[in-house]
């Protein structure tokens, strides 16, 4: 099987992260999206949509959506459990995921997108039509990335992790939106002392490195 992957890229490193929990080993090549190299045929002949991370397995079939893959390879190693055992934790870790992925990563990619200069024309992110970029939906970005934040530290002021007392997938896709909001120049505010807490711990583990 191959991942097609990009280094920088907050999507592809969710995925990364969490083989490196596993500790599995996929072969991997590189897409450079800025340049534009998820949109050449070469790639779109692998994957119509031009995403990344997408996943070829040996038989061809192709699958993308990040946490698609997580769950792809949790039930083939289902240990250490990162999407949960019990049907509450389950429940309560996609929630948190949820949460974490469209409060969160996607307010930092509206900003990201929307301001970018390489994505001029290319606001949303695949195989799209050609979308001008708006100083409005960055504006509303951060807005919404300032709540989110401020949601995540009341959460964590009662949880040592994101979704309850272990790491889980919620925690990876945090930790990475966390980052990725660095690249629009916001942190976690000085106050917000439990989430800076919880993102030493989570940024000290091997796997954040990935």
């Amino acid at each position: 099987m191959k991942l097609y992957d990009m280094g920088v890229a907050p999507n592809p490193r969710r995925v990364r992260i969490f083989l490196a929990e596993k500790g599995i080993e996929v072969e991997r090549e590189e897409i450079d999206i800025p340049s534009g190299g998820n949109l050449s045929p070469a790639f779109l002949a692998v994957n119509s949509r031009g995403v990344v991370p997408t996943l070829v397995l040996d038989d061809g079939t192709v699958i993308d959506e990040s946490m698609a893959i997580c769950r792809y390879f949790e039930v083939l190693h289902p240990a250490p459990s990162l999407f949960g055992r019990t049907a509450i934790e389950q429940a309560t870790i996609e929630s948190w995921q949820r949460r974490c992925e469209f409060d969160g990563m996607f307010a930092v990619a509206g900003i990201f997108r929307n301001r970018s200069p390489n994505f001029a024309m290319r606001a949303m992110p695949g195989n799209n039509p050609p979308l001008a970029q708006s100083a409005e939906l960055a504006a509303r970005g951060e807005v919404l990335t300032a709540h989110f934040l401020d949601r995540l530290e009341e959460r964590l002021l009662a949880s040592p992790f994101v979704a309850g007392d272990t790491y889980s997938v919620a925690d990876i896709t945090a930790l990475v939106t966390v980052d990725f909001a660095r690249w629009v120049k916001i942190r976690v505010p000085a106050t917000n002392t439990a989430t800076t807490a919880w993102y030493a711990a989570v940024s000290a583990r091997p796997s954040a490195t990935a």
